[in-house]
């Protein structure tokens, strides 16, 4: 078989091996954003050619979590912000059920946790994704987007990520 490689890493050190071996790189920014633009500056800075690529390849994780309207996604949201804050303060588990109103039970400790954790984010309607995933190519000049959506009801996984193939033109 004729398999492409790819590193996948989520700090500095899986960009400074995907550009001294010169194969494609994807960052886990869906999970850890905090390092992407350094990451990916190191990769593009550092990139040395190969029988694989002649140039950077790079790719980035990006959660999109899709419905209409933008209160929708945001209760859809709430599932993976459990996990997320749950992960983080050491007592993981299954994804919850989603909850109305989860990040207003959070103190500001909490939000600034998933904020930060979800910065690489679009989470509403259509037209929010849209410019949300915009902005992040602009910003990030990736390649390809990994889209991560962790959505509690399959169904409305499945219908959110049509919304975000329609809203990306990719429908």
């Amino acid at each position: 078989a004729d398999v492409q490689l790819y590193i996948l890493g989520s700090s500095l050190y899986g960009a400074q091996v995907a550009a001294a071996l010169g194969l494609p790189y994807a960052f886990a920014s869906h999970f850890a954003p905090q390092a992407l633009d350094d990451a990916l500056k190191i990769y593009r800075d550092q990139f040395r050619p190969s029988a694989v690529l002649d140039k950077p390849y790079a790719m980035a994780g990006f959660n999109i979590i899709a419905a209409e309207p933008d209160d929708e996604a945001d209760y859809l949201a709430s599932s993976m912000q459990q996990s997320v804050v749950r992960l983080r303060s050491g007592n993981p588990g299954r994804m919850p059920p989603p909850v109305r109103g989860y990040r207003e039970t959070l103190g500001a400790q909490g939000n600034m946790l998933l904020d930060g954790v979800l910065s690489a984010s679009a989470i509403g309607s259509a037209e929010t994704v849209r410019t949300k995933v915009a902005a992040f190519i602009d910003r990030t000049q990736v390649d390809e987007l990994i889209v991560a959506s962790s959505v509690f009801d399959h169904a409305a996984r499945k219908h959110g990520l049509s919304i975000t193939a329609d809203a990306c033109g990719i429908g």
